[in-house]
């Protein structure tokens, strides 16, 4: 799908996700470097939980199809002299520096623009380009709190919690992603190339399903409520115990989920869990019922232990099979090992082989995010080591000697 395109990957462990999301489309990724190896290759986990800038599974997690070479674009004049001449035939840049960075090397978007004006430059960073938080200080939880997320996770008792895994950037990776895709289209048309500004902070916020927008529109504002939704002061909830762990179950009402919440407590009577008055109550209007009054909280908390006898009498699986028969909405939530083991993804041939040869080994990697007929994606290259490609880009492209090669590498430059 990209193939004829070439994208130059100077990020930080900030925007890594963006330049493999253009290599899984086919682009060829060029990751830049600094001698040694990126800072990323050393955050952890680690597979074997052996420490090793080539175990990081966070290096393999975002750097599927990218080819590595080595500049230090910031100590060495040579090295920038490198990176122009790269420039000069590339059709992305992506970056996740801090706003100012990339301008002190010579390398803002206006510099870069002068070298090759078709060329999309994508900036990632937490607060955007500009405005009063361009400068601040940032981590993923910092970003989370910001944009908003943070607001609606944990139980509503208590503060909130964090993501366990680190989040905020691969929204904003493939937010930026997306943008450069609609900004090659509009090249495509224009032969213009163009500078796109990606904030986490405003990429994360689409994380609370347009919960943000609570305020300006007037409505009550959303707040933890401990695996559920609120209405008003209706707490809904959304997470139930199976036998084996928990699934999530869209327990809801209204026109649009009313009538699922219908058939689900029809079976659930039908398998001796609760009563005719449950299962008969109005759940296309019951959040009025409630609001209003003319059904107690109390027939509320007996219809929400009723579900909750059926689902503790049931495993993961058995509600799975249960939803998919009956047409309910009903999610196992799975550990890691679940999903790894998963039939359905193994079924879909979702798991896809890369060799390692540096670890001679074949590791399994989760598969494309989408399935193309005409142009599907292709796995071509394993995360790459540091400066794996150096002969092949600085030799075999770019022209230059074995001599003059060795002399960057003696001098640092590569």
């Amino acid at each position: 799908m990209l193939s004829p395109y070439r994208v130059l990957d100077l990020t930080t462990e900030r925007g890594l996700l963006c330049g493999q999301v253009l290599g899984d489309l086919g682009a060829d990724v060029i990751k830049i470097e600094p001698p040694g190896g990126s800072p990323a290759r050393n955050v952890g986990p680690f597979y074997k939980d052996e420490p090793d800038p080539n175990r990081s599974l966070f290096w393999w997690a975002y750097n599927r199809n990218k080819r590595s070479v080595t500049l230090d674009i910031e100590q060495q004049d040579a090295a920038r002299a490198i990176l122009r001449r790269l420039i000069e035939g590339a059709h992305f840049l992506i970056e996740s520096h801090d706003p100012g960075y990339m301008a002190s090397l010579g390398l803002s978007y206006d510099d870069v623009a002068a070298i090759n004006p078709g060329i999309i430059y994508v900036s990632i960073t937490p607060f955007g380009q500009t405005g009063p938080k361009a400068g601040w200080a940032d981590s993923d939880l910092i970003v989370w709190a910001a944009g908003g997320p943070l607001a609606l996770t944990g139980d509503s008792d208590r503060p909130p919690v964090r993501v366990s895994v680190p989040q905020a950037y691969a929204h904003a990776s493939a937010e930026a992603a997306v943008a450069a895709l609609i900004a090659h289209h509009e090249r495509a048309r224009s032969r213009r190339g163009q500078h796109i500004d990606v904030s986490a902070q405003a990429s994360v916020d689409q994380a609370t399903l347009s919960n943000a927008l609570s305020a300006p529109l007037g409505v009550p504002d959303v707040r933890r409520s401990s695996g559920g939704s609120k209405y008003g002061p209706i707490l809904v909830r959304g997470v139930y115990p199976a036998s084996d762990g928990y699934v999530a179950i869209s327990f809801f009402f209204g026109t649009a989920l009313g009538p699922m919440t219908r058939r689900l407590m029809q079976h659930v009577y039908d398998e001796g869990f609760c009563d005719e008055s449950i299962r008969d109550k109005d759940y296309i209007a019951y959040v009025e019922l409630l609001l209003s009054g003319k059904e107690p909280e109390s027939e509320y908390a007996r219809v929400r232990d009723a579900l909750e006898a059926w689902t503790r009498s049931k495993t993961k699986a058995e509600l799975l099979d249960a939803a998919l028969e009956r047409g309910l909405l009903i999610a196992p939530i799975a550990q890691v090992s679940e999903s790894f083991d998963s039939e359905q993804l193994a079924a879909r041939e979702y798991w896809q082989p890369l060799d390692h040869p540096e670890l001679s080994m074949t590791v399994p990697y989760p598969g494309a995010f989408a399935k193309f007929s005409e142009t599907p994606l292709r796995y071509r290259l394993r995360p790459p080591l540091a400066g794996e490609h150096n002969r092949a880009l600085y030799i075999d492209e770019l022209g230059m000697t074995e001599e003059e090669v060795f002399d960057l590498q003696a001098n640092g430059a590569i």
